[in-house]
């Protein structure tokens, strides 16, 4: 993209305010991801959920002077403004201007699953044949799809975009600014489809994007889609894929038995070796070699080109590393896409300091000068205090970057340098392409080497929030309750993801949690739900914000208030008893509570109060009480103070079954981590962690012989067993074992044998097919998931998260 303002405007129909003259080559949505200030533009875009325009401010910090906005703000001096009637609109009339005036060939994905799985394949076959732009990341929706097709340049020979619907009648308005040549269906399941009244209405309307396509290629196992594109369109060159013979291509041998895949395209044969051969990935094979087929790929590049294929890792890792640093690790691949994704993840932390390891691009076709002018531009933003380069090309432009720039050619010599050993207090990304290896400056650089993990998908966080605010009002705020280490999971890390993404309190059980957190640079305002005598001081002292439960409480924390001097109303949080009998003021002492109160140079933040059985539905009537007593409470304590404080009683499954009762505000926990009792919900929630762990050894163990302590199980034939690096040191009940719960492995269900050790289990892996040491097993995510795990355990998922030991690495992950 290239344009004026004044040439943007004529397309869009739009108003200018400021200099027509400037040029735009990149609209940033997001204030937080900003990569490059030259000729960017923020486009504050409005939804029923949420007003960009509240993020202005920041974009203009950042040092951005052009704006897209339904209104001026003249507060803001030196700001060229392009006013405009609705942003999305906005949005979607220059894409469409932009795609129609770009005249390349245009591959259109859409589908229920795989969508982002087929683009990437894609790509990586194709990127050689023709120059080629696609979506970065799952940029599908109506936001996504017009900000993929802005990217767009002259060079560009093919286009490969998805495209995303989730309600009725939003292809309608996408098939109108992007209409490809190639349409490719997907799987048809249930993503997504919950919004529509059938299944035939969701199938409807996402073949409606191939309106004027040339092509449609399909999954034909699905007979309503095999029926309904023919109906719909006869007149069009159409291809099935899929593993019945009536395809067009299809699977021709018994996948199970055959070394090789054999797959035949109108009569043509083409074999190729599948390591993984899962109905998903050979489904997806199908299609990527009838896409490659369509462009007049020879079947012997065909089969080299999937022979090539790397597995679709689109995650960063963040990691705890040796003194006092976090290592982001993205060594799975290296574009300028995820060279932006990287930068964007590494301005969620709030480490001053901090440090870039950059390897060549490889497999990019460009420009070489061009291409690293551009990567050097994106890395000067950041003001690293250092630049590591590894690799020949890149290089050769090392002046280019500003911060201190060291040049290597190769991952060992930057070892043997021991410039990486030697940092400390700073956040060091590691981004490079898979030949240069730097996964082995993680393995250096990391704190704890146990390979026992617990990996924690932020992106899942966030989804999860996102589902719960879908069920409150726009203005509600959300406490997310991050106590207990945020269950477990680790309390800073998951602490500053969520202020990141503007989260509005955090909640803490103690006092040592909330400064831990001050300590590394949280600002977001924190509740201490347990304030402790002994540490009112310190709750002044680091800003933290107590729940004051009794008179008792009340008082000493006042002279606290006193001695510390502060001359300001202390904000603090009043608890309120409403059935629970645990913790809060009774209805009988709230004209003592009032009048002390008015006494006194503090400032209630909040009222609230806790639902004891909110997650079961047969206690309803119980938890209608406590709504009725908090709100008869609450209005009558405002009524005396004579002001409203935030109200709050709502927590993750009060969100999801009493959401009338949100309030001013409400707080998540469990839901934030993906876990529901609700079946309903659940399915719409992602799971979170994954407790993972590898087979250290697999033992033949004969009839009659025994595995492990006090010999509680006994073999009664010649058995598989492997031996894994976890136990009740790493937070493993010794509850289970001895034939009471399983672990994953393969996709299969192993049986734990034996008692749990401190460090070590054993699992039956005889019906394991190609088992052998090294193998990753689960000990909870989806097979088994952390609710079945914690059904062996008798207890609940609060309780199996939290036991998690200290020594177990915790990875950071983000799609």
């Amino acid at each position: 993209m290239n344009y004026t303002v004044q040439h943007i405007a004529e397309i869009t129909n739009s108003q200018v305010i400021g200099d027509k003259s400037l040029m735009i080559k990149n609209i940033a949505y997001d204030s937080r991801i900003i990569y490059s200030i030259k000729n960017t533009a923020f486009i504050a875009i409005n939804t029923p959920k949420n007003s960009g325009e509240k993020y202005i401010e920041s974009a203009i910090d950042r040092g951005i002077n052009i704006i897209i906005s339904e209104r001026q703000y003249p507060q803001f001096e030196n700001i060229t403004w392009i006013i405009v009637e609705n942003s999305i609109d906005f949005l979607q009339k220059l894409a469409k201007y932009h795609f129609e005036n770009s005249h390349l060939q245009s591959i259109g994905i859409t589908g229920s699953n795989g969508k982002t799985i087929l683009k990437e394949w894609l790509y990586q076959c194709l990127w050689n044949e023709f120059a080629t732009v696609k979506s970065p990341k799952s940029f599908n929706s109506q936001i996504g799809l017009p900000l993929s097709l802005l990217q767009i340049n002259s060079s560009h020979q093919l286009g490969i975009f998805e495209v995303g619907i989730s309600h009725p009648n939003e292809m309608e308005k996408l098939k109108h600014i992007f209409h490809p040549q190639i349409g490719l269906l997907t799987h048809i399941g249930t993503a997504h489809a919950a919004n529509f009244s059938s299944e035939e209405q969701l199938i409807d309307e996402k073949i409606k994007l191939f309106k004027d396509s040339q092509v449609i290629i399909y999954n034909g196992d699905h007979p309503l889609v095999d029926e309904k594109i023919k109906n719909s369109y006869a007149d069009k060159k159409l291809i099935s894929y899929g593993f019945k013979k009536e395809n067009n291509v299809f699977i021709k041998n018994n996948i199970s038995k055959d070394e090789n895949i054999i797959v035949e395209y109108f009569g043509e044969e083409i074999s190729f070796p599948a390591h993984q051969r899962d109905e998903a990935t050979l489904t997806n094979a199908m299609a990527l070699i009838t896409v490659l087929k369509e462009l007049h790929i020879e079947n012997k590049k065909i089969v080299e080109k999937i022979n090539l294929l790397k597995a679709v890792e689109m995650r960063l890792e963040a990691i705890e590393g040796n003194k006092g640093n976090i290592i982001i690790n993205d060594s799975f691949n290296l574009d300028l896409d995820s060279l932006k994704t990287a930068l964007q993840f590494l301005n969620e932390y709030n480490k001053q300091k901090k440090s870039l390891v950059l390897t060549d691009i490889v497999g990019v076709n460009a420009n070489s000068k061009e291409l690293y002018e551009e990567v050097s531009e994106l890395v000067n933003e950041q003001h690293f205090d250092s630049v590591f380069l590894i690799g020949d090309e890149i290089s050769k432009f090392s002046e280019l970057f500003k911060s201190k720039t060291f040049t290597f050619i190769d991952t060992k010599e930057l070892i043997e340098s021991k410039h990486l050993t030697e940092i400390e207090n700073q956040i060091i990304l590691l981004k490079g392409a898979r030949k240069f290896e730097i996964e082995k400056l993680k393995d250096i650089l990391e704190l704890r080497k146990h390979d026992t993990v617990l990996e924690v998908n932020l992106n899942a966080i966030l989804h999860n929030i996102n589902y719960h605010k879908s069920l409150l009002k726009p203005g509600t705020k959300m406490m997310a309750m991050v106590k207990a280490n945020a269950y477990g999971l680790g309390s800073y890390e998951i602490s500053e993801f969520l202020q990141y993404h503007h989260i509005d309190y955090l909640g803490v059980a103690y006092v040592d949690e909330g400064v831990e957190l001050r300590k590394k640079g949280i600002t977001t305002p924190i509740i201490v739900m347990n304030p402790e005598q002994h540490s009112y001081h310190t709750i002044i002292e680091y800003n933290l914000e107590p729940e004051i439960y009794s008179f008792r409480v009340l008082e000493l924390f006042y002279e606290a208030v006193q001695k510390s001097g502060y001359d300001k109303k202390y904000p603090i949080h009043i608890k309120l008893e409403t059935g629970m009998h645990r913790l809060g003021f009774k209805d009988f002492e709230l004209d003592q509570l009032s009048e002390t109160l008015s006494e006194k140079n503090l400032k209630i933040q909040s009222m609230f109060s806790h639902l004891s059985s909110s997650d079961m539905p047969e206690e309803k009537e119980f938890t209608l009480k406590q709504f009725e007593i908090f709100e008869k409470n609450s209005s009558y304590l405002i009524e005396k103070i004579g002001y409203a404080p935030l109200r709050h009683i709502l927590n993750s499954s009060g969100i999801t079954s009493y959401s009338d009762h949100q309030y001013d505000m409400v707080r998540i926990g469990i839901g934030m981590l993906g876990e529901s009792p609700d079946e309903k919900i659940q399915n719409q929630l992602q799971s979170v962690v994954s407790f993972k762990t590898v087979i250290s050894q697999i033992s033949m163990v004969e009839n009659g012989e025994s595995v492990g302590y006090s010999r509680k199980y006994k073999a009664d034939h010649l058995t598989k067993i492997a031996t894994i690096p976890v136990g009740y040191a790493d937070g493993i009940p010794r509850l289970i074992g001895n034939q009471v719960g399983s672990l994953g492995v393969n996709k299969t269900l192993a049986p734990i044998v034996g008692n749990i050790c401190m460090d070590m289990m054993m699992i039956n892996v005889d019906n394991i097919p190609n088992v052998k040491d090294g193998d990753t097993v689960t000990v909870f995510n989806a097979k088994p998931s952390l609710k079945e795990f914690a059904g062996y355990c008798k207890t609940i998922t609060y309780e199996v998260l939290t036991s998690i030991s200290p020594r177990v690495k915790r990875i950071y992950i983000k799609d």
